[in-house]
């Protein structure tokens, strides 16, 4: 046995037990079911935004439209080429699974809005070689931008604040951003876009 003084009060408060009344149980459950409840309540509020969220009028992005990418199969995209007419930005890669999902989906818009001026872009977060070797497979006729990790910060910029994907942003004809959405696109908001005036 020791007679060290601070080992002997260490034992001691380590053998104090913790208070477990009924009362402190009962208050610790309410807790955890009260946090329980916030986060359901948070994933499915997320989950159920209609049509992604509209954007603020006249939200600048410094140096948006003098942004150029190299394209997979070369030359240069040029974003300020776009403007005046509506713009479906889409931020995606070859990893991330709902990415790939909706990129036919992207496909079929570009094809039935481009009579109606529409134009889809769609910006890899990606590494180069990955991104042809998918293309090869993966056919799009609409452009596609070799974003890299720069592409991250231009859609921080324009509201991708947890930095996720699939990221997509409309445009209106004047380069305004009109509508943002975080995660998988539906047809349903596609097609709610595509109604509404450029």
């Amino acid at each position: 046995m020791s007679n060290d003084p601070q080992r002997l009060e260490d034992e001691r408060h380590q053998g104090i037990p913790l208070d477990s009344s009924p009362s402190r149980r009962s208050l610790l459950r309410w807790g955890v079911a009260a946090a329980a409840v916030a986060a359901g309540a948070t994933v499915a509020w997320r989950q159920r935004r209609p049509h992604g969220e509209p954007a603020a009028a006249a939200e600048p992005v410094p140096g948006l439209w003098s942004q150029t990418f190299e394209q997979p199969g070369g030359g240069t995209l040029a974003l300020g080429a776009l403007r005046g007419k509506p713009l479906l930005v889409n931020f995606w890669a070859t990893w991330c699974a709902p990415c790939v999902h909706e990129l036919p989906m992207l496909q079929q818009f570009h094809a039935q809005q481009a009579a109606r001026g529409w134009q889809v872009v769609g910006l890899a977060i990606d590494q180069p070689s990955a991104v042809r070797k998918f293309l090869d497979r993966m056919a799009l006729d609409f452009p596609i931008g070799l974003a890299g990790l720069g592409g991250t910060d231009l859609a921080r910029h324009l509201g991708n604040a947890e930095g996720g994907l699939p990221f997509t942003v409309v445009f209106t004809a004047n380069g305004t951003v009109r509508q943002r959405k975080m995660g998988q696109l539906t047809q349903e908001e596609l097609t709610q876009w595509a109604a509404a005036p450029a």
